[in-house]
């Protein structure tokens, strides 16, 4: 799926099953929120914390998928074009970093 049609897809959901979208502040609090569950399975899961028995069956793919719903969320409701952003982001990052981590010792 392209970026372009998650966000259609999502904004469809929103109109046919989410009434409305939640506000963008309330939306931030969601995001970190998930976030924090991502964290927990990374930290447990491939981190040094243990994991509980209640946390085997969290699902990291999920959880990542949870985020990338909230984010969509964000840029349709701030009018911003994920793939037209990712696109400018691909090309600041290849000016901008081309060398630096070819050149970063700690890489190697």
């Amino acid at each position: 799926m392209e970026l372009n049609q998650l966000q259609k897809k999502v904004d469809e959901w929103i109109q046919e099953y989410g009434v409305r979208y939640f506000s963008e502040l309330t939306n931030m609090t969601i995001l970190t929120e998930e976030v924090g569950e991502v964290a927990r399975i990374m930290a447990r899961r491939y981190g040094e914390q243990s994991e509980k028995p209640s946390d085997a069956d969290k699902d990291l793919a999920d959880e990542l998928a949870d985020v990338l719903w909230v984010l969509t969320c964000i840029a349709n409701q701030t009018g911003i074009d994920l793939e037209a952003a990712m696109i400018k982001n691909f090309e600041k990052k290849t000016v901008r970093d081309h060398q630096r981590h070819k050149k970063n010792e700690k890489l190697k």
